[in-house]
């Protein structure tokens, strides 16, 4: 068995302060919810074709790398909620070049769904959603998974990106 599927048993989690499809779900409510309330112009782009190529572009590129995302884990035989453990260190496929590519399609679909809907209230809240996802999600996971691969995903925190 080589270092990317390393098998592990012991139950810990990362600890992440919340499941990281309720935190964009969550920041997409707020944003619709914030648009409703104090309404924002959108600026740009102001022709709908090209809103809607762009968007659609993202939704696709995003939807495609959190499937490739999903395909990587269930290979491997690890879960992908992170509230359970991790039984595996996935770092090829998409995790070859990106250690979030789960993360990375949920940013590239919600980012689409913002210009999609005309939403600047969503867009903006791209910031405080990236600084949740950032600290309170993925820099646990790395710590937990350092603790339960030491020096396997030391090594591979070294050689991929954690975006791309």
């Amino acid at each position: 068995m080589g270092p990317t599927e390393q098998q592990v048993t012991d139950t810990g989690t990362a600890g992440v302060i919340a499941r990281p499809p309720l935190l964009f779900l969550a920041a997409l409510l707020l944003g619709f919810v914030s648009d409703r309330l104090l309404p924002l112009s959108f600026p740009v782009p102001t022709i709908d074709l090209v809103r809607w190529i762009i968007a659609g572009s993202l939704i696709l590129i995003g939807l495609t790398l959190f499937a490739a995302g999903i395909r990587n884990f269930s290979q491997a035989r690890t879960p992908v909620p992170t509230n359970e453990p991790t039984r595996a260190l996935v770092t090829t496929g998409t995790h070859g070049w990106t250690r979030n590519p789960i993360y990375l399609g949920m940013f590239l679909v919600y980012g689409g769904i913002g210009i999609a809907v005309r939403s600047p209230s969503i867009l903006i809240l791209t910031l405080p959603l990236a600084i949740a996802i950032r600290y309170g999600v993925v820099a646990r996971e790395e710590a937990y998974l350092e603790r339960r691969f030491g020096d396997t995903y030391r090594d591979y925190k070294a050689r991929v990106r954690r975006w791309v």
